[in-house]
Formats: C-alpha cells, sequence, structure tokens
C-alpha cells in the first residue's frame, strides 16, 4: 500500500489514452507517478503500482472503441438514416450491404485488441501472483474486474456480429488471429455459453464478482461519504458482475427458449441478480436524498436531461460508464457524427417517420411531442433534426459543438429494469412487470411472502421504512407521466403462455427503442427477441418503415428475413 500511495493521482487525466505500443508506454497520460519502479513494457506487472498501472491501460482500448457499437448497430436499426453528408462506408452500413470486409466500421479489430489486451494482463499477473507479498485482495479484486471486461467485450462482439473468435493466449497483435485454424470461431449461443462458463469459474480460481474499491485506495477519508468523494467515477469503469451476468442469462433464455427447452433458471437468475444490484442503492439508508437512486420516481423527468447533460455520468443513473475528457485529448465520435453544427460532420440523423413513435399514441400512450425523452433525443438547428442526445440543446456542460467527449454508458440503472422486465415475463411475473414497467410497485400490491415479489424490498413502494425517502416506483413509463402501455397478465386472454410473453416481449421491445435510441442498446434487444421467437420478422417490421420510398425497403427486409441482422464479417481477420 505504500508504493502505491507513491501515485499523485490527477482525477481530471479519468482513463487517459496511452500512447504507443503496449499498454503502458506513456503511463503519465494517466497520474503522474512518483516512483522509481521502471514500467517495462514486457514486464511491467513488477509491483502492486505496476498492477494498477497495467489495468488502467487496458481502459484505454475500451475508450477506443466506446462508440463503435452505437455507430454500427443504431445505423442498422429503426431511428437513424444518412444525411448528404454521409460517407460511403454508413450507406454501406445502412443499406446492409453483404461486404463490409474494407468498411472501417465493421472491422472488429478494436473489440480483440481489448481482448489482447485482458490475455496479457492476466498472462502477466498470473506471474506476478508468484511474489512474495503479494495483497490478495488487490489481486483478486483486478484480476476479477479485467475477467469481465473480457467477457463483456466478446458479448459485444456477438451481439453485433453474431460469432466471436475466442482466444486466451497472451498474443500482441489482431494479426495474429488470422489463422482461424489456431483459434475456435464460436457460434452466438457457444459463445454465451463461453462466457457464462467464465463467469461461473473465474480465471486461475478468481471469482468474476471481485470489485475493485477505488475510493478506499484513492481517497480513503471519504470511505463511507461515496457521493462525497471525487474518484467515485473510478467505480463506474468496470462493467458490473450483476448486469454482464443477468444479460448473459438472458441471451441463454432467448436460445433455449427458440430450442423448447426450459430457461427458468436463467430467467430467475438473472432477476435475482438485477434485483440485487438495484436494491444496494434503493435500500441505501445513507443517502440522504429525497429521491433514491436507480429509481423510477416523480424525480426522474426533471433529472433525465442530466443523464446527458453532465460532465460526468450522473450518478443517480449510471451503473457502468466509459468517461472521456476532451481537455485532455480523450474524445469518442457520437458529436461528429450526430450533429450538424460546424464543425461536426452530420453524418446520420434520425428518420422522421420514427421521430413520430414518440407522439404516436397507439405506439407509445400518452406520448407527446413533449416527451421527456424527445427534449432530449431529438434538436433543429439550420431547419435540420438531428440527434441531441449527446449535447442537449441548451447544453450547461458541453457548450461547444466540437467537444466530443460525451460518456458513453455501458449500463444504467434503466436498462437494469428493462433487463429485470424482461426476465420477469419469461418468469410469468406479470404483475411484478407491469409494475417495472407501467406503473411501479404499489404498497397494496407488495408482499414480502408473495413469490410474485421475490426479490423486491418495501423500500420500492410509498411505504418506505427509512429515513428521508419519499418517492416511491412509479415504473418505466409512469415516471415520464405516460400512459401503460398492454401488458397481459392473464395466459387465458391469448391462449398461450408463448403468445402472452411474446406480446409483451414486443412491448418491451418498443421501450427499449425509445429508451436507448442511438445507445448502442436497441439493435441487440432486437436480435434477441428474433433469436427468441425465431422471426426475424420482429426486426424487420421495426427496421424497415424508415426504408419507404427508398429504393432499399425490399432488399433490406429480404436480407434481416433470411437472417442477415448480424453485421457480415469475416471473423478469421483476412
Amino acid at each position: 500500500m505504500t508504493e502505491m500511495k507513491k501515485l499523485v493521482f490527477n482525477i481530471s487525466l479519468v482513463v487517459m489514452a496511452i500512447i504507443g505500443s503496449g499498454l503502458l508506454t506513456s503511463c503519465s497520460d494517466y497520474f503522474n507517478p512518483e516512483t522509481d519502479d521502471e514500467l517495462d513494457g514486457k514486464k511491467y506487472i513488477s509491483s502492486s503500482t505496476e498492477m494498477y498501472t497495467g489495468f488502467l491501460g487496458i481502459m484505454t482500448k475500451l475508450q477506443a472503441i466506446g462508440d463503435k457499437e452505437i455507430l454500427l448497430t443504431d445505423t442498422r436499426a429503426d431511428l437513424l438514416e444518412p444525411t448528404t453528408q454521409s460517407s460511403a462506408d454508413i450507406i454501406a452500413l445502412y443499406n446492409y450491404d453483404s461486404d463490409l470486409q474494407n468498411n472501417p466500421y465493421a472491422n472488429p479489430a478494436g473489440y480483440y485488441e481489448v481482448i489482447i489486451a485482458c490475455n496479457d494482463y492476466l498472462s502477466k499477473m498470473k506471474e506476478y501472483k508468484t511474489k512474495p507479498n503479494v495483497d490478495e485482495t488487490v489481486y483478486q479484486s483486478l484480476v476479477s474486474s479485467v475477467t469481465r471486461i473480457k467477457v463483456w467485450t466478446y458479448k459485444t462482439i456477438g451481439e453485433i456480429y453474431g460469432k466471436a473468435v475466442w482466444f486466451d493466449d497472451p498474443i500482441t497483435k489482431v494479426s495474429a488471429i488470422r489463422d482461424s485454424a489456431n483459434y475456435q470461431v464460436l457460434d452466438m449461443p457457444k459463445l454465451i455459453d463461453k462466457c457464462l462458463d467464465v463467469m461461473d469459474n473465474g480465471v486461475d480460481g478468481v471469482p468474476t464478482n471481485k470489485t475493485i474499491d477505488w475510493i478506499a485506495w484513492l481517497d480513503p477519508q471519504n470511505v463511507t461519504s461515496i457521493a462525497n468523494s471525487q474518484y467515485r467515477k473510478w467505480n463506474w469503469m468496470v462493467p458490473p458482475y450483476e448486469g454482464l451476468l443477468a444479460e448473459l442469462c438472458l441471451w441463454k433464455g432467448a436460445y433455449m427458449d427458440a430450442a423448447g427447452a426450459d430457461a427458468t433458471s436463467y430467467y430467475q437468475r438473472a432477476a435475482d441478480q438485477l434485483l440485487k444490484a438495484l436494491n444496494v442503492y434503493i435500500d441505501d439508508q445513507n443517502y440522504s436524498g429525497n429521491s433514491p437512486y436507480y429509481l423510477p420516481c416523480a424525480t426522474t423527468p426533471g433529472h433525465y436531461k442530466s443523464y446527458w447533460d453532465w460532465e460526468q455520468p450522473y450518478q443517480a443513473e449510471a451503473v457502468c460508464a466509459l468517461i472521456y475528457d476532451y481537455t485532455n485529448n480523450q474524445t469518442n465520435t457520437l458529436l461528429k457524427h450526430f450533429s450538424n453544427e460546424y464543425p461536426n460532420q452530420y453524418q446520420l440523423r434520425p428518420n422522421e417517420l420514427e421521430m413520430e413513435h414518440y407522439s404516436d399514441k397507439t405506439f407509445n400512450p400518452g406520448g407527446t411531442d413533449g416527451d421527456t425523452r424527445t427534449k432530449c433525443l431529438f434538436g433543429k438547428n439550420a431547419g435540420e433534426d438531428y440527434i441531441a442526445k449527446f449535447r442537449p440543446v441548451g447544453s450547461t456542460h458541453r457548450a461547444n459543438a466540437y467537444q466530443d467527449d460525451v460518456h458513453i454508458y455501458i449500463y444504467r440503472a434503466t436498462q437494469y429494469h428493462m433487463m429485470l422486465a424482461e426476465a420477469l415475463n419469461h418468469l410469468d411475473r406479470f404483475k411484478a412487470l407491469n409494475a417495472v414497467l407501467n406503473t411501479g410497485v404499489k404498497a397494496t400490491d407488495y408482499s414480502d411472502t408473495d413469490p410474485e415479489w421475490r426479490g423486491f424490498t418495501q423500500n420500492w413502494t410509498s411505504s418506505a421504512s427509512w429515513g428521508t425517502r419519499k418517492y416511491p416506483s412509479m415504473g418505466i413509463r409512469g415516471c415520464l407521466n405516460l400512459n401503460a402501455v398492454d401488458i397481459l397478465t392473464n395466459i387465458a386472454q391469448l391462449g398461450s403462455r408463448k403468445a402472452t410473453e411474446r406480446h409483451n416481449d414486443e412491448l418491451i421491445l418498443n421501450e427499449i427503442m425509445m429508451e436507448f435510441a442511438c445507445e448502442g442498446k436497441t439493435y441487440p434487444a432486437m436480435n434477441r427477441m428474433a433469436v427468441r421467437y425465431g422471426d426475424p420478422s420482429i426486426i424487420a417490421s421495426r427496421v424497415c418503415r424508415k426504408y419507404v420510398g427508398t429504393g432499399h425497403e425490399a432488399d433490406v427486409r429480404a436480407k434481416i428475413m433470411s437472417g442477415g441482422y448480424w453485421v457480415p464479417y469475416e471473423m478469421d481477420m483476412k
């Protein structure tokens, strides 16, 4: 610990880009080390200090691909379309072109660089473990965190491409993957199984549920006051165990449903993990505010813009996020692609027909042009609609159009609630599903002895038993003053369990489309629904509307219906 405290961290430099080859060529971009240790490229883990330093190097790789899934999948989803300024590569993605081998957006190399960095780190950590006086807690936390980064990266590759090349060897270059005979190409079902296996068994005996308490290390004076610690953001860096495991379980459940197998245990596991994570904050008796973290409630509309119009991830919603800092040359390209203000490129804009979903009272009951989400999502400049989500109109925290350092949420609280809704639907816990999605958990309905409410607590309700907490759960839609969608709570209404669950799933998917537009989460959810029911029309019916009149509608529909909703790319990297 003494050695580690030789490091003087500058929190404004969160996750800085490391320049050069390997992970640690320039560590000063992260912090100013005051240590005698030499950071050697091949043997960088020789001390506890360098153990942390190597870990932070991995985060730069994550930063580099932070916007990739958004640009790659949302272009093929329901909302976005090219502009007159779009590149040929963007147009090719939009048109579902079959040959994307030379398309830089489609190239998965950046994701594999993350995996290479993780494998290298895990290999060196194994060597480091043999040294004397190793802090076991720190060691396990770092190994566990890196393992989750690796699993999340593989999950993301699978969600985009439908397959991935799995390898554990500590190779140094993406080009080493070219010989696919040496490494196994896993299709999506096998990839999900592999990811779940790693999550359940860990690496070298280290479980995957360990976390790094950055605040305790960097700011021990504030360990009991997380909200007051300037280092809180460091705890957002790594995909969380509960959310990642739950999402993998939903994918596993979908493939089992498609095969006609009983997936109850996976949906139950997903629900249990999500509720466990949510309750940590919802039940936090040390939080002095009126509204609880992570809970859609009456204060949500007033805070919604802050999810995006904030220098850092908004603490009431943030679960995991990639963070950038323009003043320190950390950027992504979201504003460049979405904004039509100089000097941005304005390559993607919202389709006018799809924008109407928010005010379409059939699609979005109670929706109007004044929907809280539309105020954040859409802007108009010089007579043109643009995606304003990442720099809302009138932004006070990101005042300049060129300041493309927006944070990118990997997981946020509303996503946890949406995944929970999906899991509850497939557990036939329809009353709880309706509460999470529509109305909120009512004190008159909740009972801690009713299996319907397994995992929930009284603190979701207006009968919360402690402190200054005043606002109960109002549901994802209820908190935005939207009417309830028609969640079915009685299987007899459609005559079968599968039909009932599909009806509810499609309503959940519609909500995902509106809530997570341009966040890289919509298209993977569409794919999962299509897999579950063996019906690509779930995607086509939502995506193809934007192609009406373009001359591409029939071709895109045909490709989706034939299973071409995964991005086509040869995974041997040749």
